[in-house]
């Protein structure tokens, strides 16, 4: 099935979706299966984008005219992408600088592949800055303060470390200002989402 998504900058009317739209139709996109955003890039809440990205089943192809009508910046960008290849979802471009990526195609997948280890790259430096501040840390004694909560930023860095050889708990919950049982709603001993994790950096 295919599934379409498009999005505007400005919501008072001066832009419209009447390119996109075309361009999705012809692309053989119910209108029924077309998801709007009127939002800027950069805004978070993009609650279209977020049902688009729920409503997605494996084999299913999210289909979007320009890449940069998907992502807010690279890294979030990254994380979609990785996201739908884990789901097996795939993704086609129609336009513009990612018009390579179409995982319907075998040259489509090459490039879908660099996303994703664009995505393990991204994580593997997490990591090691994590774990470079952990050493810090521990080299000026610091004994951390009142726990706050989690955070998108958190739950990733907890992702990245979690697992690792060298990576203390303890000294992870500290370095992130939060409990250990916070930690664990969060993300599992191995890393894996739990679902108080995948509620906040959900898109």
């Amino acid at each position: 099935m295919l599934v379409g998504y498009m999005r505007v900058s400005k919501a008072d009317g001066s832009q419209t979706t009447d390119l996109q739209r075309d361009a999705l139709l012809a692309a053989g996109i119910a209108p029924d299966s077309l998801y709007e955003d009127r939002a800027s890039g950069k805004k978070e809440d993009r609650p279209e984008l977020a049902a688009c990205l729920k409503a997605l089943r494996h084999g299913d192809t999210l289909v979007v005219w320009k890449l940069d009508r998907l992502g807010r910046d690279l890294r979030h960008l990254v994380n979609i992408v990785h996201d739908l290849t884990e789901r097996g979802i795939g993704l086609k471009v129609l336009t513009g600088q990612g018009a390579a990526i179409d995982t319907t195609t075998a040259s489509g997948k090459l490039v879908f592949g660099i996303f994703a280890a664009l995505a393990e790259f991204e994580r593997e430096l997490i990591s090691e800055r994590t774990l470079a501040g952990l050493a810090s840390a521990r080299a000026r004694g610091r004994n951390g303060g009142r726990p706050y909560k989690m955070t998108p930023a958190k739950v990733r860095l907890a992702m990245a470390s979690m697992g690792k050889p060298g990576t203390k708990v303890s000294d992870l919950c500290t370095e992130l200002g939060i409990t250990r049982q916070t930690l664990y709603r969060h993300v599992s001993p191995t890393g894996e989402l739990r679902p108080d994790g995948e509620k906040l950096i959900s898109p």
